[in-house]
């Protein structure tokens, strides 16, 4: 396999090589995702597509561990995705929730709680 490095790997350190692999590997892993979920759409064998949908979420799973190590190594990547994953507010206001929350500022606006005390 060539390894695609757009800076000279020997001024690279160790880490950045590691973080380049564990980014590499998220993509290869949900291009499998991708790639999975397109033959489920077409197949017309039910074996076949339990089979399909089976290796399909094996990639999810590998995705998220790939995911899930990046985030652990590089902190920015982790005040990113504690911004935007796993909340019901809209995707494109997660950054102002975010900073909302941070700022400890409340008005009407903040998230339609109001205010607690009388």
């Amino acid at each position: 396999m060539t390894v695609i490095y757009h800076e000279s790997s020997s001024e690279l350190s160790s880490t950045t090589r590691d973080i380049h692999r564990g980014i590499a590997t998220l993509v290869e892993e949900w291009e499998a995702i991708d790639w999975y979920q397109q033959r489920l759409d077409v197949t017309d064998d039910d074996e076949l597509r339990s089979i399909l949908e089976h290796n399909r979420n094996e990639e999810m799973e590998h995705g998220a561990m790939a995911l899930e190590w990046l985030r652990r190594r590089i902190p920015e990547l982790d005040e990113q995705l504690r911004t935007y994953l796993f909340t019901d507010v809209a995707i494109v206001e997660a950054e102002q929730v975010s900073k909302k929350a941070e700022s400890g500022s409340s008005g009407p606006s903040d998230l339609g709680i109001g205010k607690l005390d009388s």
